[in-house]
This record gives C-alpha cells, sequence and structure tokens, in this order.
C-alpha cells in the first residue's frame, strides 16, 4: 500500500473532482431527467466519497504515525462539508433548479425557494446572514488557534506573550513560535490570514450595504 502513501495528494485530488462530479450529476438526473430515485445515487455516492477521504487520512496517520498538513487539509475539507457545506449545497441545487428549468421551459422552484431568492437580494438580510457566519467562524478561529497554540505553550502566561509581542510572525519559524511544529505552524499563520479576509470580507455588507436588487 506504499502507493497510497506516494499519491496521497493526487487520491484526494481524484476523490474530490469525483464529489463535484457526483453533485452535478445528481442535478442533472433530478431536473433535467426527471429520475429523482436514480438522483438519489449520487448524494449516496459524494457521502461514501466523504467517508473514503476521512479513511485515506487515517490510513496515512496509521502509517506515518504524525498528523501532517495532509491529514489537516482533509479535516478541514470534511468539517466544511459537514457545516457550511450544507448551506452551500442547498444553494447550489436552487440554481441548478432554475437554470435547468430555465431550459427546459418548466418552473422548478417551490415558493419557498422563490422566497428565500428574493430574500438574498435584501441587503440587510446578507449584512446579517454574513454577520452571523462571520462569528461562528470566529468562534471556531479562536477555539482553533486555542488549541492549537495550548500544544505549543506550557502556560497562560506564556501564551500571552505571544499575544503581546508578534515579532516571532516575523521570524517565520515554528521555533520562535507559539505553535509546537512547522506544519502546525503554517496551518496557522494560513487560517488566520484566510480568518481576516474573511473577516473584512463579511463585514464590509455591514459597513457598506449595498443597494437592494
Amino acid at each position: 500500500m506504499n502507493w497510497m502513501l506516494d499519491y496521497q495528494w493526487e487520491i484526494f485530488i481524484v476523490l474530490e473532482i469525483l464529489s463535484v462530479l457526483s453533485l452535478m450529476a445528481f442535478g442533472i438526473l433530478r431536473y433535467w431527467f426527471m429520475k429523482p430515485r436514480v438522483s438519489v445515487l449520487f448524494i449516496v455516492l459524494f457521502l461514501l466519497l466523504l467517508i473514503l477521504e476521512v479513511a485515506l487520512a487515517l490510513f496515512i496517520f496509521r502509517e506515518t504515525g504524525e498528523i501532517s498538513t495532509f491529514q489537516i487539509v482533509i479535516t478541514v475539507f470534511v468539517l466544511y462539508a459537514v457545516t457550511f457545506g450544507i448551506f452551500d449545497f442547498l444553494k447550489l441545487d436552487r440554481w441548478m433548479r432554475r437554470k435547468i428549468g430555465g431550459m427546459r421551459g418548466v418552473d422548478l422552484l417551490s415558493d419557498k425557494d422563490r422566497a428565500v431568492i428574493e430574500k438574498n437580494k435584501d441587503p440587510k438580510y446578507i449584512a446579517g446572514k454574513y454577520r452571523m457566519t462571520s462569528i461562528i467562524h470566529t468562534i471556531v478561529f479562536l477555539t482553533g488557534q486555542g488549541i492549537l497554540w495550548s500544544m505549543g505553550t506550557d502556560s497562560f502566561s506564556e501564551a500571552g506573550k505571544y499575544l503581546t509581542d508578534f515579532s516571532w510572525i516575523e521570524a517565520g519559524d515554528a521555533e520562535h513560535s507559539p505553535y509546537s511544529s512547522d506544519v502546525t505552524f503554517s496551518i496557522g499563520i494560513l487560517w488566520a490570514l484566510v480568518f481576516a479576509v474573511d473577516f473584512i470580507y463579511s463585514w464590509s455588507y455591514t459597513v457598506f450595504p449595498s443597494k437592494k436588487k
């Protein structure tokens, strides 16, 4: 099974591509060919691919005995799929019904779908939605960073020093940081950058609200 260690990233990418294709096949079969029962099989396939990604990460961990960037990336993807991914799937489902229904000349949207679409045109609703997701992301971010820092520091006072002096960021390595390894250091810094961009983007809808469409 050494080939799985050598091609772990390639396997992961293939699984992700198959996951996207399974969602596309679900929409085409369900809304173009009107095969709802058959389309469900592709949702099952999507879930099986998700389970395979988890199994792959566990296999790599068992073989190497250490947590690597690979396992962390898969964890992030899986956590997204079972949290925010559900809402994005519902949005994608509405989009497919609207587009495929338009091409077929039929209305596949329900009254609830139209209400949701109309609500998403309201700047106040959009701003409130992004504020909520930003708050959730902040809680997850602080919790996750707290766990990573606890692995690399011995006390709250030591962690506090890193909060008051950020020169360790300029050093650019785990040795001078609150992280326990180069892997967690890279993940922590990258996550912080993503969080900062997401936070600014999310709150821009509140600070600079758009006009109602």
